[in-house]
């Protein structure tokens, strides 16, 4: 976790941090170092490329704040040449020679842009040329006329991880918030580490942070504004109680903790750090932050009303607002929720993404464990294929002592390749899982925090780079590359006149090896079953297709079903109630592997269904999910069901929603070929029972057999009754069977049927039992 605890300009932890408009964190000293001018160029640029630097450059001259609004907004510009002896605190006047021009291209309104580095320090960031002093001033009024420079012009920051500028406004860098949360989040971090050796509460004085001398002189006030410590010299000097700073508020330094809070760590208390090696020293850290470890939190409050602390939290633009920010400021028309709502909703979010961070770290110490096994069985087999080679090569010795050493080169190669290939992914993924669990530790200590606005100052950020961090994880990274085994073989049948062209056989071809089915992909659908399934991890065995086989249902010979590359199945037009067994192989150019294990599946006793809007005559109107069925004709239409049968027994019904003109509608069964234009049963394709309001008939090719009284009205309901087992069709009508059993000797292959026209409307009802107390059948007629 220390790697997101530190800062990335000078690579200390963090030090009063502050967030960028990017959502990244620096140190508020680190901040100044690497704050720049708009060049004086610039201000003779175009109105429009202006107004692409952001509000602070679109209002021209008027951006210039006057010195007092800098002090109030940016005292730390004195504390920078505090915490960097070396002179890269400055700003940039009077060295615009030095100045990064930024690019004017940047994204209008949004205070980003791009910029072209010009000096750069060892860590790669950039930062000022030091401000030379005017002849016969002191090296501390030159840090002040710096910070003077950098408010009196427009300035910008760019962030030395994303490289996006943000131009500053006329708070200068106390206009970005403060990242509290992760100040506390370092002090518990260095709490728990320990103080460094040779910390002593001597270290902890609180000294001067704008002295010459040497030693700095012991600090006589703290400006509250300010945050900065002053010795009485350069109080008069720096901040003299006049003009505008006449209206800060100094007060005595704190006293210095004592020996048992400077070992405890906090952030504050450990002073000294050469500049040259980047440490952040934070204004007043000397003083004030020192006994940081036992005083209450100081919670962030809102920048634009000071003292106001937050209440709600911005929807619009995603941050913590006070309550005069909703009646005063641009957030009053925005929707906002209370703040401890948005706390815990994206705690929530963060956790969840954190979830699928830790399964894949998980995963990938798994890995690694697998990996440097690879690793040992790549040494072992290695070693087993010289000492191969070494036996074949010396029973052909005189044919063979000038190729034997070509081949034992090879065989090295490809041992070092592949151990190369293994340890650079052992590397990589060590790598990553070293950030996802920095990332991880640091977003758990987020987690803990009970600081709602801080937390939702970096939540959004936070989740999404847990969710970029998870993305890292994709499919194949935690796969190795290469496989311990080596495909290489020796051929020592050839006659000795080929002995010369004697070589390796590279990537000999094997059959496939097992496919695994993968039972959580296989499932069953009414008479339709699917089927999924891959190759073995660590398999280089080239698979050209695969066959699935499937039996009959009751115990039969397999046959095969599907032959092709595909890895996902879907076989319809099964038995209904019946139990399927299913195995799979592979097939490459060099033969047949061996089958998979076999899946038992079971498909649905009872079918479900609606009618079939593809197979439906155009005339025909399905609703309520294709179960209702209708006609935009005077003639009859014929629709088919989804399902088809041939097994079992299968009963469904159709309730008769509307019925006018006393029409005649058909139900039945029919072949998948029926003639869809024309009453259902006037072809040999259709069996069917057609019925008006005071009787029925039974027909099949045109021929009209049994009629029986006894029709259908609105709400009556049709039953249809397909007993394959005994090869049967039966008819009822209000749970009564009308007239006798309709068909005999049915056999083949069915699909629900009926055909009506514009004058009656059904609706179907499936997945109905095979009723067994139905009424005894009316007697038939002439």
């Amino acid at each position: 976790m220390e790697e997101e605890l530190k800062c990335p300009v000078c690579g200390s932890l963090f030090r009063e941090p502050i967030i960028l408009p990017c959502s990244h964190n620096v140190c508020l000293p680190c901040a100044r170092t690497i704050a720049v001018q708009t060049p004086d160029g610039e201000q003779h640029l175009p109105p429009p490329l202006l107004h692409s630097r952001g509000s602070a450059l679109s209002s021209g001259a008027a951006a210039a704040p006057p010195l007092d609004q800098e002090a109030a907004a940016g005292p730390a510009c004195s504390g920078a040449g505090g915490s960097a002896a070396g002179g890269l605190g400055g700003g940039a006047g009077g060295g615009s020679d030095h100045a990064d021009k930024l690019s004017l291209y940047s994204e209008t309104d949004s205070g980003y842009g791009s910029y072209t580095p010009s000096l750069k320090s060892p860590n790669g960031v950039r930062v000022l040329p030091m401000v030379p002093a005017p002849p016969g001033s002191s090296a501390a009024a030159a840090r002040g006329a710096a910070c003077s420079s950098l408010s009196s012009s427009s300035s910008s920051i760019t962030c030395p991880q994303c490289h996006r500028s943000a131009s500053l406004d006329h708070r200068g860098l106390r206009g970005f918030q403060r990242n509290r949360l992760l100040e506390a989040i370092v002090q518990r971090y260095q709490q728990g580490r320990g103080a460094a050796p040779g910390t002593s509460a001597a270290t902890a004085v609180a000294i001067c942070q704008l002295c010459d001398r040497t030693p700095p002189e012991p600090a006589a006030t703290l400006c509250e504004q300010c945050d900065v410590l002053y010795c009485a010299a350069c109080q008069l000097k720096c901040h003299p109680s006049r003009g505008p700073f006449a209206k800060h508020r100094l007060v005595q330094p704190p006293p210095p903790p004592a020996p048992s809070e400077v070992a405890s760590g906090s952030p504050g208390a450990v002073q000294g750090a050469p500049s040259g090696s980047g440490g952040c020293k934070s204004p007043g850290a000397t003083g004030a932050g020192a006994a940081g470890g036992n005083t209450a939190r100081k919670y962030p409050t809102c920048p634009e009303h000071e003292m106001e602390n937050y209440s709600m939290y911005c929807l619009s633009c995603r941050t913590p607002v006070c309550y005069l920010c909703l009646e005063e400021g641009r957030h009053g028309k925005h929707e906002v929720k209370p703040l401890g709502a948005m706390w815990k909703q994206h705690k929530a979010q963060l956790s969840q993404a954190l979830n699928g961070v830790s399964d894949k770290a998980k995963e990938a110490k798994e890995f690694l464990v697998q990996l440097k096994n690879i690793l040992q069985q790549i040494q072992e087999n290695g070693l087993d294929y010289e000492a191969c080679l070494v036996a074949q090569c010396d029973a052909l010795v005189d044919a063979l002592t000038r190729q034997k050493a070509k081949l034992l080169t090879k065989v090295t190669k490809e041992r070092e390749h592949k151990l190369k290939m293994v340890w650079d992914q052992i590397n990589h993924c060590t790598l990553k899982l070293r950030q996802s669990t920095g990332l991880m530790e640091y977003c758990l200590e987020v987690i803990k925090e009970n600081d709602p606005a801080g937390f939702l100052q970096i939540s959004d950020a936070l989740i999404k780079r847990v969710q970029v961090s998870q993305e890292q994880w994709v499919k194949g990274a935690l796969e190795p590359k290469v496989s311990a085994e080596f495909e290489l073989t020796l051929d020592s049948e050839p006659l000795l006149q080929a002995i010369h062209q004697l070589d390796f056989i590279q990537m000999k071809c094997r059959v496939p090896p097992v496919p695994l089915l993968q039972l959580e992909k296989c499932c069953t659908r009414n008479n339709s079953v699917t089927l999924a399934w891959r190759t073995p991890p660590f398999t280089h065995s080239p698979v050209d297709g695969y066959i699935l086989e499937l039996d009959d249902g009751d115990g039969g010979q397999f046959r095969e079903v599907y032959v092709g590359k595909e890895t996902l199945c879907t076989i319809d037009g099964l038995h209904f109630n019946s139990t399927y067994n299913a195995r799979v192989k592979a097939f490459n150019s060099s033969g047949v592997g061996p089958y998979s294990k076999t899946v038992v599946l079971q498909t649905s006793d009872v079918a479900w269904f609606t009618f079939d809007p593809n197979s439906g005559h155009r005339d025909i109107i399905l609703s309520n999910d294709n179960q209702t069925a209708t006609c935009s004709s005077y003639d009859d239409r014929v629709v088919l069901g989804t399902a088809a049968f041939s097994k079992g027994a299968h009963y469904w019904e159709l309730h008769v929603d509307r019925y006018d003109n006393h029409p005649d509608p058909a139900f039945g069964v029919a072949r998948a070929s029926v003639v869809k234009d024309m009453m259902l049963g006037k072809d040999d394709k259709a069996w069917a029972m057609y019925v008006d309001n005071n009787r029925s008939w039974f027909m099949h090719c045109n021929s009209h057999t049994n009629r029986t009284e006894g029709g259908v009205c609105k709400g009556a309901t049709v039953g249809v009754l397909l007993d394959l087992n005994k090869h049967t069709l039966t008819f009822f009508i209000n749970g009564q069977q009308q007239g006798p059993t309709a068909f005999s000797h049915v056999d083949g292959v069915f699909m629900p049927a009926l055909s009506l026209n514009r004058n009656v409307q059904v609706t179907l009802h499936t997945g109905l039992e095979v009723p067994t107390n139905l009424g005894r059948p009316k007697l038939s007629g002439n």
